[in-house]
């Protein structure tokens, strides 16, 4: 007898089960599920989140919410393991856009750069260079540069976040790094 197209994906009844029983109130069922699902739901978390102890809390987060909305679970819809990577790819987004409301809030854009110039005497003469290296490229290169490297995003994110095709976003980070390394007088 071969395996159900659940059981290829990763899915199992068993997943289902601990749903519904987390449904009826099982706190062990609770446990069970993460130990079956939580490396998938860190691993989502951990992709989107770019701090490993910020990714542990998101994850732990999922698992929360999981439990408080297993009665919403419909096996109908999906399984079991796409619902969690579902929420917690729900969560680690929801996790950096308010991470990224509340820097902004604090700082606008047009003052995060200005503030970190050279002229900040408590910044050590190499973050110094970087930044001046940094605000030294084009606004097209640094905005690839702060979504792929300061943001955590793949090209391919990159590429959609900002309308571009994803050579277009493969050559100005070629081109970035390229000019930072000038700059920074860091050969290859």
């Amino acid at each position: 007898m071969g395996a159900s197209s659940d059981d290829r994906k990763g899915d199992s009844p068993s997943h289902r089960a601990l749903v519904e029983r987390m449904a009826r109130g099982d706190v062990e069922a609770l446990g069970e599920l993460y130990d079956e699902l939580g490396g998938l739901v860190y691993g989502v978390v951990r992709r989107i989140v770019s701090s490993e102890a910020e990714a542990e809390d998101v994850a732990h987060d999922v698992f929360l919410e999981a439990w408080r909305r297993a009665g919403d679970y419909d096996a109908a819809r999906g399984t079991a393991r796409a619902w969690l990577a579902l929420r917690a790819r729900s969560r680690a987004l929801d996790h950096v856009k308010s991470a990224a409301v509340s820097r902004s809030t604090a700082l606008p854009e047009s003052a995060r750069w200005a503030s970190t110039r050279d002229d900040d005497p408590t910044l050590s003469h190499d973050r110094q260079r970087v930044l001046q290296a940094l605000t030294a490229l084009p606004e097209e290169q640094l905005d690839v540069m702060r979504l792929g490297y300061f943001e955590g995003l793949s090209a391919s994110e990159i590429a959609e976040r900002l309308g571009i095709p994803i050579g277009t976003v493969k050559s100005r980070t070629a081109a970035a790094m390229h000019k930072l390394r000038s700059a920074l007088g860091v050969e290859r």
